[in-house]
């Protein structure tokens, strides 16, 4: 009886210990000066979702030179019209969003990557960084959003959950003898 009398009497601390270490994510709009907090994410990401069911160790540094290194994204931001979020938390830079509207057309939004570190899966932050791609693109007047995935990514099911449904298939062709073996999903808006 005891014991019950003295956990009841620690829950309040707890409890307050709780809500005090965890705070809301927080995401926000990118800028160059973000590059380094999103180079961090993708190669703390890349290898687990990646690696070695997808890619392998030469294509997975190969794509991330292709698609993180510094004047890559620079250009994506600066010249591509590509739209960053980075969510932070308590913790600091936990994941990030990118999407190009007026993908192909004015009413097409494309999600061109959303990446949360692998401590943080399954709290929430993929959620809270796809709702908010989405509100950006309802607010741009976007009918769907689409997106490609690596039809091995189990990502595609977090996708389906989400509401999108598989449009087609694609394979595209990233050099060095690589492709990308990608579905082609769309969430209509």
């Amino acid at each position: 009886m005891d014991r019950g009398i003295s956990v009841w009497h620690a829950l309040p601390a707890l409890i307050e210990a709780m809500s005090a270490s965890t705070s809301p994510p927080q995401i926000r709009s990118c800028t160059t000066d973000d590059i380094p907090a999103i180079q961090t994410i993708a190669q703390a990401t890349w290898p687990v979702a990646y690696y070695p069911h997808i890619l392998g160790t030469e294509q997975l540094a190969y794509m991330l030179d292709l698609l993180y290194s510094t004047g890559a994204l620079h250009t994506a931001m600066t010249e591509k019209d590509q739209r960053f979020l980075l969510l932070e938390t308590t913790a600091g830079p936990t994941g990030f969003a990118s999407y190009t509207p007026n993908y192909r057309s004015a009413h097409i939004t494309h999600l061109n990557k959303l990446y949360v570190l692998p401590s943080a899966q399954g709290t929430g932050a993929g959620i809270a960084l796809l709702d908010r791609v989405i509100a950006e693109a309802r607010d741009l007047g976007t009918r769907s959003i689409e997106l490609n995935v690596n039809k091995r990514n189990p990502a595609v099911a977090f996708y389906q959950h989400r509401g999108f449904r598989i449009k087609r298939d694609e394979v595209i062709d990233i050099g060095q003898g690589y492709v990308m073996d990608d579905h082609v999903m769309e969430l209509a808006l």
